[in-house]
């Protein structure tokens, strides 16, 4: 068949680990036979973002503000211990963090449904969408030790020179802190954001943050969701036979456990990755779960929910077969290529996207699965496939639709 024509580019963000040895597969024999593929290419990978100081990052942020639509692979986060494997200059800050504070916009994660593969909890029968707020928090913090005894205040200087502090603790030993923002801007977008998405999807919209205790930080957050949605909102919510309520995050997640799902759960930047990861493992597999982060003005980035898959990496580089599921990072190309298609007005590409998703589904409802499905389904004599075989057997279906 005749490649489809892209005519603007996609930013493809590649990463780090198991997920860039399936990001090549993937491309090569899932999208390139049939597209005439067009990126600007990004290697997020930890090493150039150490040799580059980070500033790639910032790079292909500003590059999917510019062409509207980005992929991004799994990154690593590093900590101590991978400061000293990569021997980087610095513990450099999540990429998604930096990525989501440029594109200051609302991460939206759902679980990939499909038959066989049922629910841990027995009462969800619907999936449930996070949105996650996708600025500041402990992804934008600074941390400091402290040796010893002292004081240590929370110093505001405004323009006019004014000085307010407060007294963060009085420290008699060692011991640590940690300071963390937000800014009402980006809560504003959060909460428009989850508004439309919840309209746009005939969802109720749940909310909850820890304001009992965060009298002040996380009270601001439940105060403008609150004060968007009487002013503009509720009506609108009302003729769409939907609803807004804000609650704690702890009886959230009492609530959530005894639904039936089919809504979506609004969660602080922390909160979001930590209950994302818990809804998809629920549901069956931390990579069945699709992830996009859109921002206010329109623009676009689809992700895998999970990390880099260091455990199989390790398997890989030592030459041992691993079976690693790659469908959340299949469908986040997906994603990327439906909506530069939808953008372009290319049917043939939005048509290609439903097609390879469909195909990814039906291979596994045929019983043709990674490792950690075939523990978790409910068919019977499946087959069990190795990362790559996953993949290409993906493509077998696919042929058969095309």
């Amino acid at each position: 068949m005749e490649k489809i024509k892209m005519v603007t580019p996609l930013v493809e963000m590649d990463g780090d680990e198991m997920t860039r040895i399936l990001w090549k597969i993937i491309k090569d024999e899932l999208l390139i036979p049939y597209i005439d593929l067009k990126t600007e290419y990004y290697d997020l990978g930890l090493e150039k973002r150490n040799e580059t100081d980070d500033q790639i990052t910032i790079d292909s942020a500003n590059a999917t503000i510019k062409y509207g639509v980005a992929v991004k692979c799994a990154t690593i986060t590093p900590n101590a211990a991978r400061v000293e494997e990569y021997n980087l200059k610095e513990m450099w800050k999540s990429p998604n963090g930096t990525i989501r504070a440029i594109l200051d916009g609302t991460v939206f994660r759902a679980p990939i449904v499909v038959k066989g593969i049922e629910p841990c909890v027995s009462k969800w029968k619907k999936p449930i969408t996070i949105a996650r707020h996708a600025y500041g928090d402990v992804y934008k913090n600074t941390e400091m030790k402290i040796p010893g005894a002292g004081k240590a205040e929370l110093v505001f200087t405004a323009e006019d020179g004014t000085v307010t502090r407060e007294t963060i603790h009085d420290f008699k030993s060692a011991g640590i802190i940690q300071g963390i923002h937000n800014i009402d801007k980006s809560i504003d977008s959060f909460a428009r954001s989850c508004f439309n998405y919840a309209l746009d999807t005939k969802q109720d919209l749940w909310f909850a943050t820890k304001d009992t205790i965060s009298k002040k930080y996380d009270h601001n957050f439940k105060d403008i969701f609150q004060e968007i949605f009487d002013k503009e909102y509720k009506e609108k919510f009302d003729a769409a036979g939907i609803t807004y309520f804000y609650t704690l995050i702890d009886d959230a997640v009492a609530r959530v456990m005894k639904s039936e799902g089919g809504f979506i759960w609004a969660c602080k930047n922390y909160d979001g990755d930590v209950f994302s990861d818990m809804i998809s493992s629920a549901f069956g597999s931390l990579a069945m779960m699709t992830s996009v982060l859109v921002s206010p003005s329109g623009v676009y980035e689809y992700e895998a929910a999970h990390g880099t898959v260091q455990r199989h990496y390790y398997k890989h580089l030592k030459g041992e077969e691993t079976s690693t599921n790659s469908v959340a990072t299949i469908f986040a190309w997906t994603g990327a290529l439906r909506k530069r298609g939808e953008l372009d007005n290319i049917p043939e590409l939005m048509d290609f996207a439903d097609k390879l998703e469909k195909a990814t589904i039906d291979t596994i409802e045929s019983g043709r699965m990674t490792k950690d499905l075939a523990l978790i389904t409910s068919l019977e004599n499946v087959t069990v496939l190795n990362s790559e075989n996953f993949i290409k057997e993906i493509r077998k279906t696919l042929e058969t639709m095309i």
